[in-house]
């Protein structure tokens, strides 16, 4: 890529490393049971600016004190286009001089898979915060050196494991760590789009060398994984799984990844469970949902519907929980912006989760700094990594029960 910098906007003042501005005189919410911070002027440069990169830019500048100052493309042209579009004031041909400039504190990483490891590990050797969507890399090795290295550094690291920003799934958290719905049992749902149903569909994310090893399930089965683990609390420990490429052939070029599986789970309480992904399931955009069946009560959300959450009773009527702040738990409330009966969606969640990031960088005192339990680290990416690994390996020894890596 291109090495240079355009300024786009009016330039601000320089600073260098990790000297903040002064405290801004605002508060957010920043999940952790609606507690209010104070928010120190915190820079953010994005690198990639594809699908989620704008997202991340609407979700920061959501964040009082925050700001969005720089953009790094694939080239000088097309990273300036981008700043131009966004509203930002920098951009930068190539990512380390984003890196490497002093104004930015933080770094969201939204490239292509393949290259989420050498920016990762770039904006950890220059001491700056990172933010990363999934996959961490490319397979649980990598994600584990970026662990370690993220660690070392003393960072605050991030993985942008969205779902877990939306009010019922954190009410729905809380309520089953209280015990409200009896032990776990059993633990399934699916995830199911229909973007690659025809033949002519086809991503990068298709390609080994960009997307990785998978795809259906490390681009939305890491999703279902972690947000199930997070809700129940409890952790998978073995697969048994079950894949396919349903479209073998795109555009004349012959498929090697999965569209298709599906696997069966155990988890370390005892508890059973299933899911299934796919992307080639008609009238089905973004259909996210698990359901946990507890040995008193049920609870099932639905992305899809995400305002709702149902709660399954045997003795009693079963119950649709709407968001309404003064119906949900501290957990949830906190992340309820707008009051009952106003629906809030995807990019309101993913808001949530990145004020509670910020929250916690701008009280950043190395990693013992405590972290609520909405946010997602590169240990629940490597976490993620390691699932997924565990599902291929399962699916290549012809469907056998294999032990996730710890």
């Amino acid at each position: 890529m291109e090495g240079m910098v355009t300024r786009v906007a009016s330039s601000s003042e320089t600073r260098s490393g990790f000297v903040f501005a002064k405290r801004v005189p605002i508060s957010f919410f920043d999940g952790r049971l609606g507690q209010n911070v104070r928010v120190k002027r915190i820079r953010m440069g994005l690198v990639g600016a594809g699908f989620v990169g704008p997202h991340h830019v609407d979700a920061v500048r959501r964040v009082a004190g925050a700001e969005v100052i720089g953009v790094a493309g694939s080239t000088a042209a097309s990273a300036k286009a981008k700043a131009e579009a966004l509203g930002i004031e920098r951009s930068y041909g190539r990512y380390e001089d984003l890196i490497n400039d002093p104004d930015i504190q933080v770094v969201h990483n939204t490239t292509p898979n393949h290259l989420h490891f050498a920016v990762n590990a770039a904006a950890i050797a220059a001491g700056k915060h990172i933010i990363s969507d999934k996959p961490l890399g490319m397979n649980a090795a990598e994600a584990k050196h970026l662990l370690d290295l993220a660690t070392a550094a003393g960072v605050f690291h991030g993985v942008t494991f969205n779902y877990r920003g939306n009010p019922l799934v954190q009410h729905a958290r809380q309520a089953i760590a209280d015990g409200q719905i009896g032990e776990p049992r059993f633990i399934h749902g699916h995830y199911l789009q229909d973007w690659l149903l025809k033949d002519e569909d086809y991503s990068w994310r298709l390609e080994p060398d960009k997307g990785g090893p998978t795809s259906a399930l490390g681009d939305i089965g890491s999703h279902w994984c972690d947000i199930a683990e997070h809700v129940t609390g409890r952790r998978i420990t073995h697969v048994l799984a079950d894949i396919t490429t349903a479209v073998p052939v795109r555009r004349g070029r012959p498929m090697q990844l999965e569209d298709l599986a599906s696997a069966l789970l155990r988890f370390d309480n005892g508890a059973k469970g299933s899911f299934s992904v796919g992307q080639i399931c008609a009238g089905h955009k973004n259909d996210l949902v698990l359901e946990v069946n507890g040995a008193a009560k049920s609870m099932r959300w639905r992305q899809e519907a995400q305002n709702e959450l149902w709660i399954g009773e045997r003795d009693v009527p079963s119950q649709i929980l709407q968001k309404d702040p003064s119906l949900l738990n501290a957990a949830g409330r906190s992340l309820a912006i707008l009051p009952g009966g106003h629906q809030e969606g995807w990019s309101d969640a993913f808001a949530g989760l990145i004020r509670a990031m910020y929250g916690h960088i701008a009280e950043w005192r190395g990693p013992s700094t405590p972290l609520s339990p909405m946010v997602a680290t590169f240990a629940d990416g490597y976490r993620a990594n390691c699932l997924v690994d565990a599902v291929l390996a399962s699916a290549r020894a012809g469907g056998v029960w294999t032990e996730v890596a710890r």
